[in-house]
């Protein structure tokens, strides 16, 4: 495995509960996990993240409260976006904002992509996207 220059490491409430939904429910990969601590490593494609359950140890820079990450939204490029979709319509877990093609400008380019959004347990906003 390699690592990705970019890792975010997430603070949830529960592991058990974040490590079902991943694992589960969007069909992320464990790398490994560091049970004793709370703590697991996951990748889905090309894509990596780091959660870890919530502490007290001066990693927090302020008082968690739901929903985590505000302000943050997490892009995940997939190569088969209504595969993933699928999963959380047959989970019946809610979606943020149904799947929808969008129009982007980026250096006087325009991009179409298919994108969805749904928020993880802890309220970490995940923006499901495919070109």
């Amino acid at each position: 495995m390699e690592f990705n220059k970019l890792i975010p490491e997430l603070t949830v409430k529960d592991i058990k509960r974040t490590r079902e939904f991943y694992l589960n429910i969007l069909q992320f990969k464990i790398e490994y996990e560091r049970v004793e601590d709370k703590f697991m490593f996951l990748s889905f494609e090309d894509s990596q993240f780091m959660f870890e359950e919530l502490r007290d140890d001066g990693w927090n820079v302020a008082e968690m409260a739901y929903p985590f990450g505000r302000g943050v939204n997490f892009s995940i490029e997939v190569n088969d976006i209504d595969k993933v979709y699928q999963q959380l319509i047959r989970s019946q877990y809610p979606l943020f904002r149904e799947m929808m093609l969008n129009k982007y400008e980026s250096n006087g380019e325009l991009i179409e992509q298919k994108e969805f959004l749904v928020q993880d347990p802890d309220g970490y906003l995940l923006r499901f996207t495919h070109e």
